[in-house]
């Protein structure tokens, strides 16, 4: 990510340095997940669609860790293997709304709540600015190359309310608790950024 853009790192030091942790990415470019793997102070493993596992990309993102899921059904492979991901102290990287869009936050998916209620793992928000405001020369579906993108790490926090409940009712209430904290991390990061 270096020798292609210049990334701006800010607040890495807040991912806690051991222990299971869920990085929750904004998402509008195909770059945001690369980008925040290449910058992350940890390893981490992402939540994928399987449509991007194709050709030699597949078996290079299985080698590297990441998780394949099939949006179209209740992937009980996807969650076994993230929940290990957490049981086994590591870091899941989570794109809350599901796919690529305005990246605002705004329509969060139930399963970050669920994954950081039942894996019992703090949530760091993650914003990626800049990764989306212009279209590179060369190749159209990335920025430009030596482009600036910001990522901006937030304060970890625990999206469960402490019970311990894994209701329906308790991941909805976890879920609305996530979007604000989601949201206002965005706001912070876009105000320290200047985008």
């Amino acid at each position: 990510m270096y020798g292609l853009w210049k990334p701006r790192v800010l607040g890495s030091w807040k991912v806690p340095a051991t222990g299971p942790v869920i990085l929750a990415v904004n998402h509008s470019h195909n770059l945001d997940g690369p980008m925040v793997i290449g910058v992350a102070p940890r390893a981490s493993h992402f939540l994928v669609k399987k449509e991007a596992f194709v050709g030699p990309l597949g078996p290079f993102m299985r080698a590297v860790g990441q998780v394949e899921v099939d949006r179209s059904t209740a992937d009980r492979t996807a969650v076994t293997r993230a929940l290990d991901i957490l049981k086994n102290g590591g870091v899941l990287g989570i794109f809350p709304e599901g796919s690529r869009g305005e990246g605002d936050f705004a329509a969060l998916r139930a399963g970050l709540a669920y994954f950081a209620v039942r894996g019992g793992a703090p949530i760091v928000p993650v914003a990626v600015l800049g990764s989306s405001e212009q279209r590179g020369r060369l190749i159209k579906a990335l920025p430009p190359l030596r482009s600036r993108v910001d990522v901006v790490f937030g304060d970890p926090f625990d999206a469960g309310d402490g019970s311990g409940r894994r209701t329906r009712k308790a991941l909805d209430e976890a879920t609305e608790r996530i979007q604000k904290q989601l949201a206002a991390h965005l706001d912070s990061a876009r105000r320290l950024t200047g985008r």
